[in-house]
């Protein structure tokens, strides 16, 4: 990653971040969404402010989350738990920009429905052997 500050790069910051985050804070647990999903927030009661590398929206008395700024730009995110906290409009809002990373559907499968039988191939050592 190009973006290096006191010769760490983002992808450190992220790693250093998900790490300390399965242990003990999963509360800032990072979720990307396209930067357009700030666009409904342009007009009416709401304020979008932002620095180089950070924003808010806000709607007084109601919501408030902050929310990071890449800067590959067209992207933003947030921690899990503060989307969470969003009022259910809010929150659905966010989710249909959420940007999804590459799964493994067949484990997502296994992970909700545990001791099921999938047949997902024969075993084999994942490093050499093919």
């Amino acid at each position: 990653m190009s973006d290096v500050r006191g010769g760490l790069t983002g992808d450190m910051f992220l790693g250093a971040l998900m790490k300390r985050a399965v242990v003990e804070r999963r509360d800032i647990i990072p979720v990307w969404f396209e930067e357009k999903v700030l666009e409904k927030y342009r007009e009416g009661p709401y304020q979008v402010v932002r620095t180089n590398s950070a924003g808010r929206l806000k709607l007084e008395g109601v919501f408030s989350l902050d929310f990071g700024i890449p800067g590959e730009g067209g992207v933003i995110h947030a921690s899990l738990e503060a989307v969470a906290r969003l009022p259910e409009k809010e929150r659905s809002h966010f989710l249909d920009h959420l940007i999804v990373l590459p799964l493994s559907v067949p484990f997502l499968q296994m992970q909700f429905a545990p001791g099921s039988c999938f047949d997902d191939g024969d075993s084999r050592p994942y490093f050499g052997g093919e």
